[in-house]
């Protein structure tokens, strides 16, 4: 059995994947995750593509490392050994709604 690399740095999981959807693109943003209270943010310094369905988008939802390191205000820097990946942001119930946890 093989086991799937994760990673975890904050309320985003990074989780390794075999492929990145053809239906992605590489974007010019390096960020995962943006803080919509404190404006911090999970962003590899350098060695990653990151790749969204919309060109034009500011967060990543798959990332290809080459060992980057992503960093963050609040928490330690993470390497990331190279492969694919797909970045999943955590969430949280609460009855008025289902929603994205916010650093």
């Amino acid at each position: 059995m093989n086991k799937v690399k994760q990673y975890r740095q904050g309320d985003v999981l990074m989780i390794e994947v075999n492929s990145i959807p053809e239906n992605v693109k590489p974007i010019k943003s390096r960020t995962l995750a943006l803080g919509e209270v404190t404006g911090h943010h999970h962003t590899f310094d350098n060695g990653a593509t990151c790749f969204a369905d919309d060109e034009e988008a500011s967060l990543g939802q798959y990332f290809e490392s080459s060992g980057a390191t992503i960093t963050h205000q609040e928490h330690n820097p993470i390497s990331v050994p190279s492969g694919k990946y797909r970045s999943i942001i955590q969430s949280e119930y609460s009855p008025e709604a289902i929603q994205n946890v916010a650093d």
